[in-house]
């Protein structure tokens, strides 16, 4: 008994001994020698040396159950450090280097299964450099270059697995011609751009084929034509078009506010895609009948009872709107009242 009582107080003295010989601040008020941190319930917060109130050597800081969360390796005293930051399972985050806390020259950003998903460039806490994004399959998805903390130089984008678009940064602005590509190496988008904004000629392809031609103005579309692939191709403005309808799966009606009318020999839904949806409504879903909202006229009843759309131009068929179309013409006539 009384020898463990002894032990004891020699276990005691220790402590306090090994207690007093950390967490020394000197006369000036300055941190030196080994310090260790603890929250409220003794949870170590973090362990490092001080020499004359600068973190040197090796800072870890800890998660509540012990994890290291953050390692600091200080090559210049409380200004410049190698840092590694980790998740709560001990997978590691980040790594890069601190210069006067802030993110300096290239770090690397990592995902939960240690795949390298992002490499970025820094000048004291700035972007400035190449950026690089990863996909799943270690590939590069993006690379952009930064200047003082704005996008700035090449772009490049990938889309699929061997499409990409690629665009010029100007102080965080697309500036100039922007295109992309498509799996198969065709030709998908191109179009001028001026301060970020679409400002000029931009061209939509399928499949290698052109089929939208627009024009803009610093964001302001003045133009579209889309490709109506009727016996003889041709561009047609949507500020022509009065109504599409499909006529069965593979030709689509397109009537002009001239009352012109156009077979093209293709399906409904890429003919509606081209056109947009800013000046037209789809009046009855299942039959695929979009119109122009300027064109409509009202709804009116046909021999049978029925309600029907009433158009100018008037095509040669008559158009039953479903109930969203009704909603969509009762809309339109409120909007004129006002």
């Amino acid at each position: 008994m009384k020898k463990s009582i002894l032990l004891l107080a020699a276990a005691m003295v220790l402590t306090a001994v090994s207690a007093s010989a950390q967490n020394q601040v000197d006369k000036q008020g300055r941190r030196q020698g080994h310090w260790i941190r603890t929250d409220k319930d003794g949870s170590k917060i973090f362990e490092g040396d001080f020499k004359d109130g600068l973190e040197t050597g090796t800072f870890t800081y800890y998660y509540s159950d012990g994890t290291v969360r953050i390692r600091n390796t200080y090559s210049e005293p409380g200004r410049v450090c190698q840092h590694e930051a980790y998740d709560e399972q001990g997978r590691l985050l980040a790594r890069g280097q601190y210069n006067q806390r802030n993110r300096d020259g290239l770090w690397q950003f990592y995902a939960e299964d240690g795949r390298l998903v992002k490499e970025a460039s820094y000048r004291m806490g700035i972007k400035e450099g190449r950026h690089v994004v990863f996909n799943r399959t270690g590939d590069t998805a993006e690379v952009c270059y930064w200047q003082n903390n704005r996008r700035h130089g090449r772009w490049w984008k990938r889309i699929g697995q061997k499409g990409f678009i690629t665009a010029n940064y100007v102080n965080g602005n697309i500036e100039g011609r922007l295109v992309e590509y498509d799996d198969e190496g065709r030709l998908a988008r191109e179009g001028q751009y001026s301060g970020g904004q679409k400002h000029g000629d931009y061209r939509y392809y399928e499949n290698g084929t052109l089929t939208v031609k627009e024009r803009w103005n610093y964001g302001l579309m003045n133009d579209r034509e889309i490709l109506v692939a009727s016996p003889t191709p041709a561009f047609v403005s949507i500020h022509d078009i009065a109504c599409m309808a499909a006529q069965g799966k593979a030709k689509t009606i397109v009537i002009l506010r001239d009352g012109q009318k156009l077979v093209a020999h293709e399906a409904y839904e890429p003919v509606f895609n081209r056109a947009g949806d800013e000046l037209f409504a789809l009046v009855n879903r299942k039959s695929h009948i979009t119109v122009a909202r300027s064109c409509v006229q009202g709804i009116g009843v046909d021999g049978e009872g029925r309600d029907i759309l009433l158009l100018n131009p008037q095509p040669d068929f008559a158009i039953f709107p479903d109930e969203d179309g009704k909603k969509m013409v009762h809309a339109i006539q409120v909007d004129e009242e006002q």
